[in-house]
């Protein structure tokens, strides 16, 4: 049994350095969710802030109506067929790299979600903050700015760090666009040495690690901010 599991191990991933596959889809799936998520936060923070300061002061009402369309669409439609029409579609005619439109795809699919998590912490907070901001003299941006979005964004980071989990996970459908990245390589492996069962749960493990990684930070994170409440 310990020959045959070795022999396994030894074809899987030592064989033509195979281990590769799973090194450098790791570093392509780490790539896009760091950038995905970036723009994700960005575009989320501008949709919410429209969509908050419609709720408050009725304003900005074509905005918010193209934020709405943006996020009805997008939470509504999978998010590998959003992948498969940005790349075929929008980028069907144009050289691009993969990896880019990617990001591009997974960005604006967790900017729909940033978004709402944004506009529900700025919501949390109580009206008489915004009124208390007005009575010192500061106009709606600027009590925006230094009063409501600091204590909201210390209410949404938990949830804004969960949302970056999900879109780790998220990320292993980019091999529909021939990329490869920590799935795509796994199921490289797998067509190269018939088996299935050792470079899937290998891929499996390593998405594991990471999320408990992540989990933990928040964990900690959760706690300083606790204790910071106290």
């Amino acid at each position: 049994m310990w020959t045959t599991f070795t022999d396994a191990l030894y074809l899987n991933f030592v064989s033509d350095n195979r281990w590769r596959y799973l090194t450098e889809g790791l570093k392509t799936t780490l790539t896009i969710t760091l950038f995905a998520g970036l723009m994700g936060i960005v575009l989320g923070f501008l949709v919410g802030m429209v969509r908050s300061t419609h709720d408050k002061t009725g304003k900005l009402k074509i905005l918010n109506a193209i934020c709405q369309v943006y996020l009805t669409v997008i939470r509504g439609t999978p998010v590998v067929v959003q992948l498969l029409i940005i790349y075929f579609v929008v980028f069907g005619s144009a050289r691009i790299d993969k990896v880019l439109v990617a990001t591009m795809a997974f960005g604006i699919n967790s900017g729909a979600y940033v978004a709402e998590i944004f506009r529900s912490g700025i919501m949390s907070i109580d009206p008489g903050q915004m009124e208390a901001g007005r009575s010192l003299g500061f106009n709606y941006t600027q009590t925006m700015w230094y009063i409501i979005m600091p204590q909201a964004f210390k209410t949404v980071l938990p949830t804004l760090c969960n949302e970056f989990i999900s879109l780790l996970k998220e990320t292993s459908v980019s091999g529909y666009i021939a990329i490869q990245d920590l799935t795509k390589g796994g199921d490289i492996i797998r067509s190269r040495t018939y088996s299935a069962f050792m470079p899937l749960i290998a891929v499996a493990l390593i998405y594991l690690v990471i999320v408990m990684v992540f989990t933990k930070l928040i964990q900690i994170l959760e706690r300083r901010l606790r204790q910071n409440e106290r």
